[in-house]
């Protein structure tokens, strides 16, 4: 890590039930940094055995999903040593199409860096990360999907403890 980073720990990682692009660029907003940039994740409008996506659902395993996201943090400030802030705000439970289920800003002095650092991030997040989402369709069915990125693409669904019966309004 370069002298004048020395100990940053500037970061946000939030599992909510909703996400904000303002209040994720604003956290990362700072005089050191002239770039932010910002990815936006939505739930696509979408089609699976003719039956037609109309939202998503996700569950998370928060302590771990904290933890790897710490170490997300801790790899993307030691590739560039230039961000500055890396904010990621990831919404549980029910999504329809068309929302935000993920949304991350990075500022860095340097556009090439804070371009490279965001697309790792969202690639690693997907794939480290332990966080599931169940596609809900019009036919009232829903499925568990996996990253292709997921480390752990053999797992069909979170362990039975975790998940939650409920249902989209």
């Amino acid at each position: 890590m370069s002298p004048h980073m020395a100990g940053y720990t500037n970061f946000c990682f939030c599992l909510c039930v909703c996400v904000c692009v303002c209040v994720c660029a604003c956290v990362c907003v700072c005089a050191r940094a002239c770039v932010l940039c910002v990815c936006t994740g939505t739930t696509r409008e979408d089609e699976a055995d003719s039956r037609k996506v109309v939202g998503l659902e996700y569950e998370a395993y928060e302590p771990m999903a904290q933890s790897e996201f710490n170490k997300l943090c801790a790899d993307i400030r030691a590739r560039w040593q230039s961000v500055t802030h890396i904010c990621v705000h990831h919404r549980l439970g029910w999504v329809k199409v068309g929302d935000a289920s993920v949304v991350m800003a990075i500022s860095s002095p340097h556009r090439h860096d804070g371009q490279q650092a965001i697309q790792h991030c969202i690639s690693q997040l997907k794939a480290n990360v332990p966080i599931w989402k169940k596609e809900v369709y019009d036919t009232q069915e829903a499925n568990w999907k996996e990253n292709a990125e997921c480390s752990w693409s053999t797992q069909k669904k979170p362990p039975e403890n975790t998940l939650s019966e409920g249902k989209p309004e």
